[in-house]
């Protein structure tokens, strides 16, 4: 009786490709030899539930599977077929009762390769597994801002056939929304021992409340007064990870001046060397003028009269 590969995996026909996978693992690792040795039944099952994701996990094969069935011209590796004393191709399916045949299985005996001693043919011989890698997972996490530019560690969740995993991913320093780390042998279980796939993560950086990155420069908003820009200050700024520092605001600054921090920027992820920080200073007028400021005002227009738009266009 040919395998139905849905039935093999317990999903339904129109089953996902995340639901196949979800199902291939949770069986595999229920009937593991490892985890049911010397359990006919259970490393039965388990071959066939890589037979059937063989087929089902590769989106071509599972398009040809469904159009064709198992005995389908894929799986027809000599071309149309002979009868007794037919000129053509051999269809060992046909010979053997149909389905898959392993040629190595058959005359493994004959090669050395597995055979029961005194058996030409290796009628003994138990089936080989082949052996392929397990796919790679992709997840997406978002991190601190601060956590992007100075690194450390994330948990993530996955849910892995209906069970829960907590991860602990370690963040580089520098990384930004788009990179993607790579956790080797984290993926979907190899097949036949094959060696398991990676997990990769995809990383997504939470906004900061006042910092913003260009490059691995980062910069920060700064507002002063009208009088403090004319004449001059001392102002408290933010860093990012190492407190607040004490710059002087020159004489006679205008809006959107900038004061620049070597080395208090965001890390290259390759060379290590910190990119700067940049204050920019942004004048700010009172929300409301009573009288005597408006007032100020104009006796400042009077006394120093400035057009800032002057040949600029």
């Amino acid at each position: 009786m040919t395998l139905d590969y849905y039935a093999a995996l317990g999903v339904k026909k129109d089953a996902t490709a995340e639901q196949i996978r979800k199902a291939y693992k949770k069986l595999s690792r229920e009937n593991h030899p490892d985890s049911k040795p010397n359990d006919s039944d259970a490393a039965k099952k388990f071959q066939q539930v890589q037979d059937a994701w063989d087929v089902l996990g590769d989106a071509q094969k599972r398009q040809h599977y469904d159009q064709f069935g198992p005995n389908g011209p894929q799986f027809q590796k000599g071309g149309r077929r002979a009868g007794p004393g037919g000129g053509g191709p051999v269809d060992f399916s046909e010979m053997f009762g149909g389905g898959n045949v392993d040629l190595s299985d058959l005359l493994g005996g004959m090669f050395g390769g597995g055979g029961a001693a005194g058996s030409p043919f290796g009628r003994q011989a138990g089936r080989r597994v082949r052996t392929a890698p397990g796919a790679n997972i992709e997840a997406e996490i978002e991190i601190p801002f601060v956590v992007a530019v100075e690194g450390g560690t994330q948990d993530l969740q996955l849910d892995n056939g209906g069970k829960v995993e907590r991860l602990s991913v370690k963040i580089p320093p520098g990384v930004a929304t788009g990179s993607v780390i790579r956790l080797a042998g984290q993926g979907q279980s190899g097949h036949g021992g094959g060696a398991a796939g990676d997990l990769l993560v995809t990383i997504k950086v939470a906004p900061h409340s006042y910092f913003r990155r260009e490059g691995n420069d980062l910069l920060i908003d700064v507002p002063i007064t009208v009088s403090e820009g004319a004449l001059g200050t001392k102002v408290e700024i933010p860093t990012l990870a190492e407190g607040t520092v004490v710059v002087t605001v020159p004489l006679g600054t205008s809006s959107g001046a900038k004061l620049r921090f070597r080395g208090k920027g965001v890390p290259d992820q390759k060379t290590r060397v910190r990119g700067d920080l940049y204050a920019i200073l942004k004048l700010v007028l009172p929300p409301s003028l009573d009288a005597a400021t408006r007032g100020l005002f104009e006796q400042i227009a009077i006394a120093a009269p400035h057009n800032p738009r002057a040949n600029l266009w």
